[in-house]
């Protein structure tokens, strides 16, 4: 396939532009609201604004839209940075703020009032709401539209000087009450908020609105492709009218691509701050949560979120992306990278009857099985272990082939059990296997040619470390929660189980992030908030195998087919 058939359609423009000379470099931005914490769906943007400039030999700015003071805080803006920069990308030196613009973005107000171009209209929030019309009935003029340039320019300045209350006036453009787009129905330009602003202070009482703001700071900054996605398509025509109008020495191009829809998951920021508020989650970086911040507390590693939206492609038909794609990435980056290591989620006890007292053997254990080069471990092997209650089963079926009753399997990298004796509590639950060792069965020994047809994981109950494991899902059990009109009734109560594990010591080494596979459970990490030396908390990242893949195939062709 010829390098042309694999870029995408931004890439491809991109091309054509450099090629015939019309730009001799590309700049783009990545320009997030600082209300809220980055989601996958911004891993998309993300890695296509930076990835796009970097390719080419350009650059990107990372500028904070900071035009609504009311719902942004520090904290956001520290989040999106440290996103960013997770997911190795460098803005260097290019870190701006819409905020950074505020005068240059009143003088040209003033500019455009000067021109007949904008107004300051004195109707209520509700008022200009009834005036703007329908999708099927055009807008009406406002009563103020015709003011004179010279009282637009004094109650501006007045605004500006914070003479008004809130909502007393706003600055409006003067575009076409009739348009059918009705993003052309006069839009405000500014209105009036007495409130601080994170990174201007009280300089302020009078703030941009988004639209306004945008393509200018793009202007600003030189941007030569400024990609934003679909839902501003019918606001491409807001974002030239004020080009054509204010003729800024560089003009940018505004190209729309599909947002990245993951199933399973919500991606508004109103949405995701319902679940933080009401507790439903724990906060922001909770690992159920499609944030950056939770996926990378959760352990997801940076490269197959990269690789995710690589293979999701950029398009202009909006579709929602199955989350195994997601998953899988996962599943394939870890299982290259991570070492293996053994874990009991669900303790049953098993007492090595004939094995002697006071005694403990060393086991070599394979840190990888693909990677030899990442060497050995050793596992200590003792009378008392731990193994997975699902690894028993008192009536067994035919093709089980782990531990029943007078059955033999082989301990990984340990001996081969036979099971003689179960023993209940009152209630007539399973709390113990009394079995007895083959001596001659030793993994590696080659002193036994005995073969069985199970294999199972342990941990020594001595040199166990306790843990408490979180094992997560997904948060929702609609494929589209984002169509649910409640989305409580989508909630997944099974989202969160927090188990009390064992694992074998080599586990005591793990940092946080750092990720290992469970052999036969899944990959897990320690979490970066809550785990520590002393109390160790585990986060599983993914399991070993799609457990949803059947009900999302059936799920994601009726979504993909409404969207």
């Amino acid at each position: 396939m010829s390098e042309t058939e694999t870029r995408d359609f931004i890439r491809q423009i991109i091309h054509d532009d450099l090629e015939s000379g019309k730009h001799a470099e590309i700049v783009t931005r990545f320009p997030p609201e600082p209300n809220g914490y980055l989601h996958v769906g911004h891993v998309m943007s993300i890695c296509l604004n930076f990835g796009v400039a970097a390719e080419t030999g350009g650059r990107t700015y990372l500028r904070l839209d900071d035009t609504n003071p009311g719902k942004e805080s520090k904290e956001y803006v520290d989040a999106i940075k440290r996103d960013v920069h997770w997911l190795g990308f460098d803005w260097e030196d290019r870190l701006t703020h819409a905020s950074d613009y505020f005068g240059k973005l009143y003088e040209s107000a003033c500019r455009l009032i000067e021109m007949g171009c904008a107004y300051v209209d004195s109707l209520s929030a509700d008022e200009i709401r009834e005036y703007r019309g329908t999708l099927t009935e055009a807008g009406r003029n406002s009563p103020y539209r015709n003011r004179s340039v010279e009282e637009n320019l004094d109650l501006f300045r007045r605004m500006r000087a914070g003479e008004f209350g809130d909502g007393e006036h706003v600055l409006r453009a003067r575009i076409d009450m009739s348009s059918p787009n009705m993003n052309m129905r006069d839009p405000a330009l500014y209105r009036i908020r007495h409130i601080p602003h994170q990174n201007a202070g009280d300089e302020w009482c009078i703030y941009p609105m988004y639209d306004f703001a945008h393509g200018l700071s793009d202007a600003y900054e030189h941007i030569t492709h400024s990609l934003c996605t679909l839902e501003f398509e019918d606001h491409r025509p807001l974002y030239d009218w004020f080009l054509d109008q204010l003729k800024p020495e560089h003009r940018p191009r505004q190209i729309e691509f599909s947002r990245l829809n993951l199933a399973y998951a919500v991606t508004s920021k109103r949405k995701l701050n319902t679940l933080v508020e009401e507790g439903i989650v724990s906060g922001w970086d909770d690992p159920r949560m499609p944030t950056i911040a939770g996926m990378r507390r959760r352990g997801y590693p940076v490269a197959a979120l990269r690789e995710f939206v690589t293979r999701a492609g950029v398009t202009k038909k909006d579709k929602l992306i199955e989350m195994g794609m997601l998953e899988n990435c996962i599943r394939e980056t870890l299982g290259e990278q991570a070492e293996r290591r053994m874990a009991v989620l669900r303790p049953l006890k098993v007492i090595l009857t004939n094995y002697p007292e006071n005694t403990v053997e060393m086991m070599s254990a394979m840190n990888h099985p693909a990677r030899p080069e990442l060497g050995t471990r050793e596992m200590p092997f003792s009378r008392e272990l731990w193994i997975e209650q699902d690894d028993f089963m008192e009536e067994a079926p035919r093709k089980f082939f782990r531990l029943r009753p007078g059955g033999e399997v082989r301990l990984r990298f340990g001996y081969i059990i036979r099971c003689d004796e179960v023993v209940k509590n009152a209630a007539g639950d399973v709390v113990e296997l009394r079995c007895s060792y083959d001596p001659d069965t030793r993994s590696g020994t080659g002193s036994s040619n005995r073969k069985v047809k199970g294999t199972i994981h342990w941990v020594s109950c001595e040199h166990a470390v306790d843990a408490s494991v979180r094992l997560y899902d997904r948060l929702f059990n609609e494929a589209n929660p984002n169509a649910v009109d409640d989305i409580h009734s989508a909630l997944n109560p099974k989202s969160l189980e927090v188990v009390d594990g064992k694992l074998e010591p080599a586990l005591m080494e793990l940092s946080a992030g750092q990720a290992v596979q469970f052999e036969r459970l899944g990959y897990f990490c320690p979490d970066e908030k809550d785990d520590s030396a002393g109390a160790r908390v585990i986060n599983r990242i993914v399991t070993l195998r799609d457990s949803w893949a059947k009900l999302e195939k059936q799920a994601m062709q009726q979504q993909n087919q409404v969207v």
